[in-house]
């Protein structure tokens, strides 16, 4: 039987014929179309990054616009996001295979509007109660669970070979959205741009004015600009469909949860740090504005992923997670010389450059893991199909299904350091007046994974 070299385009944008691994196929047309859905998915994810971290930039400023919600209540508000984005990951996860990746992407970033448009008519009535903002925040967290979908799609668009660039970049632009909503957000609530819609500002003792309805509203054009775009540009592909029943078998590999671990101390350390840097650069250095670097650690880590997926492509996934936790944990060990300690002042600057390093490396572990995740599953698919008869055909279309469901749910577990980083420096802090406890939880941590990685992935193979 023989096969079309050009992917079918029909009304409902839905292809067929999908096969990334023919050369012949992938050269003349399948590269054009995954780049297409690739950079349509990108500014989707960033947005949705945007929204996720929207309550970081809002809580700092609630009381300033005439709020009384007391310190715990904020950062209630900022940790709320990271839970639900968490938890919700885990059915994202399965979600493309079931419903489609064009009409997916074009639905939850459509639905991102919601939190935003609500968040923004919110702060402008100081009578709203506490519990309607936590409503908000927890619906801000469905923006995290983008991700989960989002890597799954993208990783059937692309053959073996690509998969580590292609979801490096799709990560990795798509978590500047931390950066992004850091950097602009604080000069969106200094201008006057959406009074028509009812958008009031709230002058300061210093005579500057919060205009803090467009930290959620300066975002609404652009989801809604993007939820078209992903409605009419992007595909779907016959061969990812998939039922929910088909995907669940995934939840009893043991590589599942070691890779869960693992990504744990990648992704989970970038948005944990992404929470919790600014907030731990005040305690530590008051002196510091701290307002004006936060943003440059999430946007080194964010560039620092797509490097990661490239670079794992090239030398093996396993590789470069190895030698990057090693990395890790120096950074780790060498950030309690830069702390305050016995009346001693620290160093900020090296402090800073320490979890710039910090960053950094998270970042790259986050690309390499995933490379590690698309290698390993399909692998073991691959094998397990073709030991039990299955053909080609069968063994390639379940290695793809079950590789989407793993990055999705394995994505998941990463998202729970951004709850979990920002609360182990609270209560260090609480309990010892310094976060040195929380960072020997994390070199542990850290040391850890070095021997899982080379133990498990490492010493018997040099393959990637």
């Amino acid at each position: 039987m023989s096969h079309s070299t050009t992917p079918q385009k029909v009304a409902s944008r839905v292809i067929t014929d999908w096969r990334p691994e023919d050369p012949l196929f992938w050269q003349q047309s399948g590269h054009g179309v995954a780049s297409r859905n690739l950079w349509i998915s990108v500014p989707c994810l960033l947005l949705a990054f945007c929204v996720w971290m929207l309550f970081s930039a809002v809580a700092v400023n609630l009381n300033k616009v005439g709020f009384q919600f007391s310190t715990d209540q904020l950062f209630m508000l900022t940790a709320l996001p990271s839970v639900s984005g968490a938890l919700l990951r885990v059915p994202y996860s399965f979600m493309v295979p079931v419903f489609g990746g064009r009409r997916w992407t074009a639905l939850s970033t459509g639905i991102l509007i919601i939190p935003c448009v609500w968040l923004g008519f919110a702060v402008e009535d100081t009578s709203t109660p506490f519990s309607t903002f936590m409503v908000i925040a927890l619906l801000c967290g469905f923006a995290g669970a983008n991700f989960a979908s989002s890597m799954a799609n993208i990783s059937f668009f692309f053959p073996k070979q690509k998969q580590g660039g292609a979801l490096g970049i799709n990560g990795g632009l798509g978590n500047l959205g931390v950066s992004v909503m850091q950097l602009f957000a604080p000069l969106a609530i200094s201008v006057s741009m959406f009074a028509v819609f009812g958008a009031t500002g709230v002058t300061q003792a210093d005579g500057t004015v919060i205009y803090l309805a467009n930290a959620a509203w300066v975002w609404v054009p652009f989801l809604a600009v993007f939820t078209l775009a992903a409605w009419f540009g992007m595909n779907e592909l016959a061969t990812s469909k998939a039922s929910l029943r088909a995907q669940l078998p995934v939840l009893k590999r043991k590589h599942l949860w070691i890779m869960s671990f693992l990504y744990l101390a990648t992704f989970g350390s970038f948005i944990g740090f992404s929470a919790g840097f600014a907030m731990l650069s005040k305690t530590q250095f008051p002196e510091v504005n701290i307002l004006h670097f936060a943003f440059c650690g999430p946007l080194v880590g964010a560039l620092a992923r797509s490097a990661g997926g490239a670079i794992s492509d090239r030398l093996g996934g396993t590789r470069v997670t190895l030698v990057n936790f090693v990395l890790m944990a120096v950074f780790s060990a060498l950030l309690f010389l830069t702390l305050p300690s016995q009346g001693a002042d620290g160093n900020f600057m090296a402090f800073f450059a320490v979890f710039l390093m910090l960053f950094l490396t998270a970042g790259l572990g986050s690309g390499s893991t995933f490379q590690m995740i698309s290698v390993i599953f399909r692998k073991l698919t691959l094998e397990r199909v073709k030991s039990q008869g299955g053909s080609e055909e069968i063994a390639m279309r379940e290695a793809a299904t079950e590789t989407a469901a793993a990055l999705g749910f394995i994505s998941a577990i990463g998202a729970i350091g951004g709850f979990f980083i920002p609360k182990a420096f609270g209560t260090s802090l609480a309990l010892t007046g310094s976060p040195a406890g929380a960072m020997k939880v994390f070199l542990v941590f850290y040391i850890a994974c070095v021997v899982i990685t080379w133990a498990i992935y490492g010493r018997h193979s040099n393959k990637k």
